[in-house]
């Protein structure tokens, strides 16, 4: 099994059809590198080439780490794509004169966290550079003059949004010469808004993918004990049985399914738990199991 590469859109960049996510690399005691190289190493073996980050993520450190394992094996750099975000600040020991959480989506700021997103990583580019969230006091034209400064430079090959409502990313879009590339959104089985609040059809109508952070609920599909996770579940384990296949591998199919092309990202920390899901690109659900997942998320019958 190979997973396909994908573009984000039309002159945009290639990745994985699947993603994995470092937000958790922080949860991991005493971070080793031969850890973090044997979850890239068998991310590749399956073809998940694309790896998402922030420089928010495990209070300013897990650029870090990703960045020790690509020093330690240099050789990986030119087999991935890296996917980060820049805009949110709060109190650290890693941000000294930061007393308020605050974002930042500044022409400096963009320029200062690209910089040092590329220190972290030990490389020359990015791949995709996000805003990580909308910024209630944002300047579109000064952001956008950012995005499209690092792009010119080199340092970032493609940009894009995560978090975004439709008309915030069309505020910011109005100021660029180059497409944003995608939109990455809380989007899975338990959370259908993007799909309500024009998000998803967005993404269609402007021809890029979506990125869907968090799609298993962040745990609460198979831990969470109420009504909706329990009535979803339950279908899955159902279809599961149909499919011969998890509860895990229906529910991303149920993403990989929709004609928007959305990209999921994975988040666990387990290598065995990575190539389970990577199985769910097999999986190819009817219409009307599609839509039966639907009705247990939504709770009420379709209209």
């Amino acid at each position: 099994m190979s997973i396909e590469r994908v573009l984000t859109c039309e002159g945009g960049v290639e990745l994985s059809r699947l993603v994995y996510g470092t937000w958790r690399w922080d949860a991991v005691p005493e971070f080793r590198t031969k850890w973090g190289r044997e979850i890239v190493e068998s991310c590749l073996d399956l073809g998940i080439s694309s790896f998402d980050h922030a420089d928010v993520y495990g209070n300013f450190r897990c650029e870090e780490y990703f960045g020790l394992v690509l020093k330690e094996s240099p050789g990986l750099r030119d087999r991935i794509e890296i996917v980060t975000k820049c805009g949110i600040q709060f109190p650290s020991d890693r941000r000294p004169g930061v007393y308020a959480k605050h974002y930042n989506t500044s022409y400096e700021h963009i320029l200062e966290s690209v910089n040092n997103s590329l220190r972290n990583f030990g490389t020359d580019y990015v791949d995709v550079l996000l805003i990580h969230r909308p910024d209630p006091r944002m300047n579109p034209s000064e952001t956008a003059r950012g995005l499209q400064a690092v792009v010119d430079s080199g340092k970032v090959r493609a940009v894009g949004v995560s978090n975004f409502l439709p008309w915030q990313l069309d505020s910011l879009a109005k100021f660029l010469k180059i497409p944003l590339v995608t939109n990455q959104v809380e989007l899975g089985v338990l959370h259908l808004k993007p799909f309500h609040d024009g998000t998803i059809a967005q993404s269609q109508k402007l021809g890029f993918r979506a990125m869907a952070w968090s799609p298993l609920g962040g745990g609460r599909l198979f831990n969470g004990d109420d009504e909706q996770s329990l009535r979803v579940y339950g279908v899955l384990d159902s279809l599961a049985q149909k499919y011969d296949s998890t509860q895990g591998q229906v529910a991303m199919a149920w993403l990989l399914d929709h004609p928007a092309g959305v990209i999921p990202l994975l988040g666990t920390n387990k290598v065995e738990r990575i190539k389970e899901l990577a199985e769910s690109i097999q999986v190819k659900l009817e219409l009307q199991d599609w839509y039966t997942i639907w009705e247990a998320s939504a709770g009420v019958e379709l209209p």
